[in-house]
């Protein structure tokens, strides 16, 4: 069994988290996969923003805001 770092990005609202995960590498058909920890931290982060708690989702993750682009 192996891990590989990835970071997996979550939308909420005008928010976007950076979440750095690993993923399990085995040789199932399963694979890769997220242990159930990281699962819980994507879970977690994407509670916070939809909360508005920005201070609890940037300890888990990098947090930015989006705006549109004015063309």
């Amino acid at each position: 069994m192996k891990t590989r770092k990835k970071t997996k990005y979550i939308h909420e609202g005008r928010y976007v988290a950076e979440v750095d995960v690993e993923l399990v590498v085995t040789d199932d058909e399963w694979a890769p996969y997220l242990s159930l920890q990281d699962a819980y931290k994507l879970d977690d982060v994407r509670e916070d923003l939809r909360r508005g708690d920005l201070k609890s989702a940037s300890k888990k993750s990098r947090v930015f805001t989006m705006q549109p682009v004015a063309i």
